[in-house]
């Protein structure tokens, strides 16, 4: 195509191109294009305001099911409760018990010392100078009533041993003449030298009849059976009257003086119940009496407890572990016939709060909230939370707290 063929064309163009671009101009500036427009955004703003609340009412309801699903298994978790049977507790160490009002006492403890009972002890002495001729028993041995210990010799006893021969051999011969021969008064002579003779034997500590010897030895014999606790002397010694050769006591009772604050000696009431503790072993008790001395270097008091020793475990001299069992000083308002208590060890905490297990209808284990009050020996007063007639665990409540924790984890709440 040749130069001059094309010209005409590009002129011809241009004006169609102007024209073209000023009616869009004018479209665009027409007063009729706007209110199309407006139904359009009115309408796409009313498809989004619906649209706002749907979308709003969605997420809330999808929270608000996730509160909801997140509040069932908060208070599952907080409500783990632990049902286990019989075979189950046992295994655990768990043990239930029915509360019943108790009358509380504390129990105090206080040291105490062996000592021989003296209505069981007695000292084997002589009543006259004398020698000792022969040993029958030795420290430590067990003897019978009427066993011999000791024989002895004393001129004074010889004496005594012929004068009541003598006297003896006189009034069998009178009585034998009687009233018609001799004389009354003969006869009372004979009667009272007889006696005198058999008085002062006795008081030597010799039977009231002649052995027919006058050799001045005699035997000691055990008044009652016992041990021999103390024996210090040899075969030859020479004995004052009133030296102790023998100390034999009975020691199927025993003494205990225990020593405890002067404060805490008025509740200890004569004949109640005391518990010795002897190499972990408890030995049941009677209060015989309360000091009324108080010591003043001390300040402490005795209290006497009398102590039956069937296995020979106590001996005098030792010392052990005394529990007295003490009215308690609790306030007039809660008497100790209302009191409701539990074992100490029946109280744990869980999730702050002080708890005891209890047993529901169901049978599962499930934690109370209760208000403690005074500890009293090895119970612990409830004030608030359980009631008489109530089951609770009194032993092996950690054992119930570790399973109910295990629980609540097995919910899903690993963390």
């Amino acid at each position: 195509m040749s130069e001059n063929t094309m010209t005409p064309f590009r002129l011809m163009s241009l004006p169609v191109t102007v024209a073209l671009v000023l009616a869009i101009a004018a479209c665009s500036k027409s007063p009729e294009a706007e209110p199309a427009k407006a139904p359009a955004a009115e309408a796409d703003h009313v498809e989004s305001g619906k649209d706002a609340p749907a979308e709003g009412a969605e997420d809330h309801a999808e929270e608000g099911g996730e509160h909801a699903e997140e509040g069932e298994e908060g208070k599952e978790g907080g409500a783990a409760l632990v049902k286990m049977d019989e075979a189950a507790l046992k295994a655990a160490g768990i043990t239930l018990q029915t509360l019943q009002p108790s009358s509380l006492s504390e129990e105090l403890r206080a040291p105490g010392e062996v000592v021989d009972s003296a209505y069981g002890t007695t000292l084997i002495t002589p009543r006259v100078a004398s020698l000792v001729v022969r040993r029958h028993a030795k420290l430590g041995d067990e003897v019978r009533a009427g066993a011999p210990l000791a024989t002895l010799a004393s001129v004074d006893v010889s004496d005594a041993q012929a004068d009541l021969r003598i006297a003896e051999q006189e009034w069998r011969r009178v009585s034998a003449l009687g009233r018609e021969a001799v004389a009354g008064r003969r006869i009372n002579e004979a009667k009272i030298a007889v006696d005198r003779a058999r008085a002062k034997a006795q008081a030597y500590g010799l039977p009231g009849t002649s052995s027919g010897s006058v050799n001045g030895q005699f035997t000691l014999t055990a008044p009652h059976a016992g041990r021999i606790t103390e024996d210090e002397f040899i075969v030859g010694e020479r004995i004052e009257p009133g030296k102790a050769l023998f100390r034999l006591v009975d020691e199927s009772t025993v003494w205990v003086d225990a020593k405890l604050p002067s404060g805490s000696v008025s509740r200890i009431e004569a004949g109640s119940p005391a518990t010795i503790v002897v190499g972990g072993t408890r030995i049941a008790g009677k209060v015989l009496r309360s000091a009324h001395r108080t010591s003043e270097a001390t300040r402490s008091a005795s209290i006497r407890v009398e102590v039956p020793n069937k296995d020979d475990r106590l001996h005098g001299g030792d010392f052990v572990e005394v529990y007295f069992e003490a009215a308690s000083t609790g306030n007039a308002d809660n008497s100790a016939a209302t009191q409701i208590a539990v074992p100490t060890d029946a109280l744990v905490q869980l999730e702050g709060e002080t708890v005891v297990f209890r047993r529901n209808v169901d049978g599962a284990l499930e934690p109370v909230p209760v208000r403690a009050g005074e500890v009293i020996g090895d119970r612990t007063v409830i004030r608030e939370g359980l009631k008489a007639g109530d089951t609770v665990v009194v032993a092996g409540a950690f054992a119930v707290k570790s399973q109910m924790l295990k629980a609540q984890l097995g919910e899903g709440h690993g963390h």
